[in-house]
């Protein structure tokens, strides 16, 4: 069977961009400000986002455009491109290395056997393989992550290490604040990667753990759990309950120092802050959202609520 492509010793000089989402939209930025040539971004179709049925381009179609970026949403667009390539050209200028961030499909056999690819990763290798890396984080309670620029290859997430940084997760640390700063970190390492070439790899090591895609299970907060658990499932952004039987999404909170003792999602009402009872602990209500209206903070929301003692939160 053929192997697949080896990564470039030196300088790569020209990129295929494979991303989709927001996040992939910084390195994709980064790459042509620091002077590669990106011949090609491969991205997921359009999609209806929002209410009717027009399409909108995803995230990094519309950085292509703007950069003037030829676009495709089909791999073998990469592969016709870089066998092309090979054919008129012997030339190790032309040599093609593909960068895979956040892209949302698997690269096929055939593409890996004709393109060298590199990924940018957001979880330290092989903690966290898989759709949700960040996410898995923040909800285990991790104290730490990072970022890795791993080689492609055919089974999900498992190359070798190219470059990796860590950070801290901070207790007050979201979704959207983590994944905004593992691209801060990840963005110099690419460039490096692609400035110098690839001289040594690193196998990873450890146990692998698995970064499942985050569900509508993940995110209904049980109260029998801890107040920091809960407060984590928050923080990774989606997380609801219901309240008289009706869907309620809870969109900021924070740990209380405040103790009662009450059933587990019961709610007391204290010196104008909405406090639920957890099956450690206590959280206090910051931001909330009742089904079919708009967000608004629970000191608000509770003046319409009628709150009593028999007022509870679950389903």
């Amino acid at each position: 069977m053929k192997s697949i492509a080896a990564l470039p010793k030196g300088r790569t000089e020209r990129v295929i961009f494979f991303g989709t989402p927001e996040i992939a939209v910084g390195p994709l930025r980064a790459l042509v400000a620091a002077g590669f040539v990106v011949d090609l971004v491969v991205t997921g179709v359009d999609k209806r986002r929002g209410r009717g049925s027009q399409t909108s381009p995803s995230p990094v179609k519309e950085t292509a455009l703007e950069l003037q970026l030829p676009v495709s949403h089909d791999v073998a667009d990469a592969i016709a491109l870089v066998t092309e390539n090979r054919t008129n050209s012997a030339s190790e200028a032309h040599r093609y290395l593909g960068v895979v961030v956040a892209y949302g499909h698997i690269i096929s056999t055939e593409a890996l056997q004709v393109l060298p690819m590199i990924n940018i990763h957001y979880s330290l290798l092989p903690r966290w393989r898989g759709a949700a890396p960040v996410e898995r984080a923040l909800l285990a309670g991790d104290e730490q992550t990072g970022v890795c620029i791993m080689q492609v290859v055919e089974q999900l997430d498992a190359g070798d290490i190219l470059k990796s940084a860590t950070t801290q997760i901070s207790q007050t640390d979201t979704t959207a604040s983590l994944r905004a700063r593992l691209g801060e970190i990840a963005t110099p390492l690419l460039i490096d990667v692609l400035s110098t070439g690839v001289s040594t790899t690193k196998p990873q090591d450890g146990d692998v753990v698995v970064a499942a895609k985050i569900t509508h299970v993940d995110l209904e907060i049980d109260w029998s759990k801890p107040a920091t658990f809960v407060d984590r499932q928050v923080r990774v952004g989606g997380a609801f309950t219901f309240f008289n039987d009706k869907r309620f999404k809870i969109h900021s909170l924070k740990v209380s120092a405040e103790i009662f003792i009450s059933e587990s999602g019961n709610m007391m009402v204290v010196n104008d802050r909405v406090l639920v009872a957890c099956g450690q602990g206590v959280v206090e209500l910051v931001a909330v959202q009742p089904e079919g209206k708009p967000r608004v903070s629970a000191q608000d929301w509770k003046k319409g609520a009628r709150l009593d003692t028999q007022s509870r939160l679950g389903s």
